[in-house]
């Protein structure tokens, strides 16, 4: 007999993003932990030892302790997700989606008598693939065995950004480090109308390391956080590239970009190149103008499409043409209501619009209303998710406390409480 009170107090949220895990049960409220969705295969030794880590592999802000290593990381460091898709035989990633799952289910774990497990509810990319689900239930098996789990469920991300804004019918463009995911929803996903774009955070942490280049901080690129910290505080995204360029070009100061990570003594100034801010945000949402070609004669790779699986990511599609073409594969009598909710998530939306550029700089919402607008469509609205990094997590909180435990999984659905064996 299921306990109903008894899931929703254990309700807990996993988000396997491409970059970031972002986990916690239901008390942790408004916001989830985040680390790293990387793991570290260390080489067995007397250091390892004393440093604790005599495990196969080290997950969370351990790895930190790895990472001088040097030419190792490129074979010992892994990212499991990095299109959002983990093959089906590759034995190290699914280890590592197994050992932080593990020790971010242990972290909440409650002492004392009476706890069952938790109900796990995980998000993974629209893109997955069935064996993925089937291999993430065999990973939920073995900690159900630990005590760890009690029932668990998956859900694609765009339909938990969905439900965390109490949506049935909009369309989610879910943009995280790897990837973007636009996903019409119509009480769920419409599947043979999800596209995939193989474009996100990491081809705007790409262009950032060229602009850090070319302004003479060429030492730095190679810490990719440091990058992304960067991109992260000087990136600009224009309403229109060529007016933002020539506007920078001719008022310096005004889009001058000084940057100092905290505790150190480095100083980052582009100086004259401000200009150059620009160029961050625009290579995610469009990276076909003419500007971009110098950047890729000069070595860096063009987003390229590619098929991972049975999965055909786009490269060099635009977003907003990405949401037209996505829209216009559905009926239709629905067009409207989906290009009347479009839902923006993923940390790759949060770009910072400065009042003092107005109308120069823009938010992601506003620069995908006036591009809709542009290619013809009618009366778009557009919507940031309020904490985009944070939506996928708090739909499966929301999901976990309202589906009743006994609707239990259905393979031909692909939904429902999966309720392991004990």
């Amino acid at each position: 007999m299921f306990d109903e009170e008894y899931r929703r107090r254990y309700v807990f949220g996993c988000d396997y993003g491409t970059s970031d895990f972002k986990y916690g049960p239901i008390t942790q409220g408004d916001k989830p932990l985040v680390t790293a969705n990387r793991g570290y295969f260390p080489e067995k030794s007397i250091v390892s030892q004393i440093l604790g880590a005599e495990k196969d592999v080290v997950v969370g802000k351990d790895v930190t302790l790895f990472l001088g290593a040097g030419s190792e990381l490129s074979t010992r460091l892994v990212y499991p997700m990095r299109s959002g898709t983990v093959a089906k035989d590759d034995d190290r990633a699914w280890r590592v989606v197994e050992e932080i799952s593990r020790e971010g289910l242990a972290e909440f774990k409650p002492s004392g008598f009476g706890f069952k497990g938790f109900y796990v509810v995980a998000a993974l990319s629209a893109t997955a693939p069935r064996y993925m689900y089937e291999k993430m239930f065999t990973v939920y098996e073995k900690l159900a065995e630990e005590g760890l789990i009690h029932s668990s469920t998956i859900i694609p991300q765009p339909l938990a950004v969905a439900i965390a804004h109490k949506q049935t019918s909009c369309v989610v463009v879910e943009s995280g480090h790897g990837n973007t995911q636009v996903a019409p929803i119509s009480r769920a996903p419409i599947r043979e109308a999800i596209i995939a774009l193989n474009r996100g955070g990491s081809n705007a942490n790409a262009i950032t390391a060229e602009i850090l280049k070319d302004a003479g901080y060429g030492d730095l690129v190679k810490e990719e956080s440091l990058v992304r910290k960067v991109k992260e505080n000087i990136g600009l995204l224009p309403l229109q590239l060529d007016k933002a360029v020539n506007y920078a070009k001719n008022h310096p100061e005004e889009v001058r970009a000084v940057y100092q990570p905290p505790g150190t003594r480095i100083k980052i100034d582009l100086g004259r190149d401000s200009w150059t801010r620009f160029l961050i945000g625009e290579y995610v949402f469009d990276p076909n103008h003419e500007i971009f070609q110098s950047y890729h004669k000069r070595g860096m790779p063009r987003p390229s499409d590619t098929k991972v699986g049975d999965v055909f990511f786009y490269g060099t599609l635009s977003i907003a043409d990405t949401i037209i073409q996505s829209v216009e594969k559905c009926p239709t009598e629905i067009q409207p209501l989906l290009y009347g909710q479009v839902i923006l998530s993923g940390g790759n939306f949060s770009w910072q619009a400065p009042a003092k550029l107005r109308n120069i700089a823009v938010d992601s919402q506003t620069r995908l209303a006036h591009e809709l607008r542009e290619k013809g469509v009618e009366q778009p609205v557009v919507n940031l998710s309020s904490d985009p990094q944070y939506a996928v997590w708090r739909g499966c909180i929301v999901f976990g406390y309202a589906v009743p435990s006994t609707y239990g999984w259905t393979w031909d659905k692909m939904e429902g409480w999966y309720h392991h064996r004990r």
